[in-house]
């Protein structure tokens, strides 16, 4: 989504953007913005009503794959925000993140573009510490009671 962004289709009051292209029905959505990607983009669109958020030097172009990592670890530079995630990885923290946080597996896969369950679990990778905790809060909690 991030090569083919237009910045005709961010919504900054709301701070989405509207994903317009998709190979399915699900995938035409609304992505939510943090705060750090706000920023970023706010910086990069400047006072841009429209066009591509990732220009190509060819008119009416835009930039594609490593290239828009390179320009967004630029824009991360040049406006002193933290480094983030990258492109695909950036999905994939994306997904496991909301999930862990908002344990709303629907609200995830809506955010993502997904309508089925096996697709969005591909993008989760739960935490091992996640786990252990759970079982050790469990046991911690079992002892308490006897």
């Amino acid at each position: 989504m991030c090569d083919r962004m237009r910045v005709e289709n961010i919504d900054w009051n709301s701070r989405v953007i509207f994903n317009p292209n998709s190979k399915t029905k699900k995938g035409r959505r609304f992505v939510p913005m943090s705060d750090r990607v706000m920023n970023i983009l706010l910086v990069r669109c400047a006072d841009r009503k429209e066009g591509w958020v990732f220009p190509s030097r060819q008119k009416g172009k835009h930039i594609t794959g490593g290239l828009v990592n390179k320009q967004w670890v630029k824009d991360e530079e040049e406006s002193r925000i933290a480094r983030g995630p990258r492109s695909l990885c950036a999905r994939h923290h994306f997904g496991t993140y909301a999930l862990q946080k908002t344990g709303n597996l629907a609200a995830v896969m809506n955010s993502m573009g997904h309508s089925d369950v096996k697709t969005a679990m591909t993008y989760q990778h739960p935490e091992l510490n996640a786990v252990r905790d759970a079982i050790n809060s469990h046991f911690t909690v079992h002892r308490r009671n006897r």
